[in-house]
């Protein structure tokens, strides 16, 4: 085997876990081949040169070989090779990453439960105290 799909090949060196999530990021312009946009339908033979965005990282990666058999991790890494400016790029991002992180993944806890309300309100001094309606009568 020569040449292949682009989201074939994209599905078995791992990049992307189903073949319809490899299609989606290539219809939205994420995958490039040699520079130029490229569609699903698009072959990819050994020596092409494949950029992957991924959020903000930016993958650069050649291919080394086609297959349309999707294996085991170890060997689908020997499906392509990064280039060094991309394995610096993304140690640079997840070195970011590491020493500024997202502000919203320190929450650790979503809404408070009830009794995580019941408690703010003793700890408060709740004015209603021992009253069952907002009337004033005893």
């Amino acid at each position: 085997m020569d040449k292949l799909r682009i989201d074939k090949w994209l599905w078995a060196a791992r990049f992307y876990k189903t073949r319809s999530l490899a299609c989606d990021e290539i219809d939205k312009g994420r995958v490039q081949v040699n520079g130029a946009t490229a569609k699903p339908a698009r072959e990819v033979k050994a020596g092409d040169s494949v950029q992957l965005r991924n959020g903000t990282i930016t993958r650069t990666v050649t291919v080394l070989a086609v297959s349309d058999k999707r294996g085991p991790a170890p060997q689908a890494a020997l499906l392509f090779e990064e280039t060094a400016e991309s394995v610096q790029q993304l140690q640079q991002a997840l070195e970011q990453r590491r020493l500024a992180p997202e502000p919203a993944l320190t929450l650790t806890q979503g809404r408070p439960t009830k009794r995580d309300r019941r408690d703010a309100d003793k700890l408060r001094g709740d004015a209603w105290g021992d009253r069952w309606s907002a009337s004033l009568e005893r």
